[in-house]
């Protein structure tokens, strides 16, 4: 048996080609949706990031404003342009590019954002209300996780679900929204123990820990739906957290690295972003 691949760039072509349209009836009545970037620092896979995401967004016609600081910036200032952009009308959708540097508290700062322009979902007010099953953003790559399982039409219901690491990009959100569609969840992380007894137990795992190749075969139940959000660089070769080229022939489903979630965490926060524009009408 050979897992079916789910292709989150053809899914996120799709959808991005449908919000295109869904942008361009919003500006002919007036209100161009508009996404803010905030880039603190030289860390090259954020600037790959927040450069698909502008890249992506002057695709559909969303006006795409990148503010790029210095890695040593004090969080005085940062906080500064981000109270002058929930001040902005013409702003929609306001996202600071995670990691930031050392020195900065993140959440500290992400919380500066207003929650009706949080189009990452990641204010302690956005995760409070996804804890409660009443999100008006969910986490972009979460998100986009749930968008790819649910297009091939696997039932989540009643699934053991395994989610290895526990960040509030990704572990703690995908938990809830897996609970809400009425998974079992067990959360795993650097101190659990035996965890491979979790694992194999699992019919969705879901690998978020930044580390290359760490989810192996003998992890992983015949069977199970596998999604890869590890994105880490492995001999100069991209790398997800699952070793792919062993785990595909056990698991049925299986996301790739590259070309898997990455796709869905862009067009989630484009669909985000307008929906927080359309909120003006």
């Amino acid at each position: 048996m050979t897992a079916r691949i789910m292709d989150g760039r053809r899914l996120s072509t799709r959808i991005i080609s449908d919000l295109k349209k869904k942008v361009g009836i919003l500006s002919k009545k007036g209100i161009v949706p508009r996404l803010d970037i905030i880039l603190v620092g030289e860390d090259n896979a954020s600037k790959i990031y927040v450069s698909n995401k502008i890249r992506t967004s002057e695709q559909i016609g969303i006006k795409g404003e990148l503010h790029k600081f210095p890695e040593k910036t004090s969080k005085e200032k940062i906080i500064r342009e981000i109270k002058k952009l929930n001040a902005n009308e013409k702003v929609h959708g306001i996202l600071v590019q995670l990691p930031l540097p050392q020195h900065l508290d993140e959440q500290e700062i992400v919380d500066k954002i207003e929650p009706s322009k949080d189009v990452d979902g990641l204010t302690t007010y956005s995760i409070g209300r996804l804890t409660t099953g009443n999100a008006n953003f969910e986490s972009c790559t979460p998100k986009g996780i749930i968008r790819l399982i649910e297009n091939e039409k696997i039932k989540i219901e009643g699934r053991n679900a395994v989610v290895i690491g526990r960040s509030n990009i990704v572990g703690k959100p995908i938990s809830l929204m897996l609970l809400r569609r009425n998974a079992t969840v067990t959360i795993c992380h650097s101190k659990t123990k035996q965890l491979q007894e979790h694992t194999k137990n699992a019919d969705i795992i879901i690998a978020a820990v930044g580390r290359a190749n760490f989810l192996k075969e003998a992890m992983v139940k015949k069977g199970a739906i596998v999604i890869d959000v590890g994105m880490n660089r492995d001999g100069g070769k991209i790398a997800g957290d699952v070793d792919f080229d062993k785990v595909k022939f056990k698991a049925s489903y299986i996301t790739p690295v590259p070309g898997g979630v990455g796709p869905m965490t862009v067009a989630m926060l484009m669909e985000n972003t307008l929906k927080a524009a359309r909120a003006k009408l």
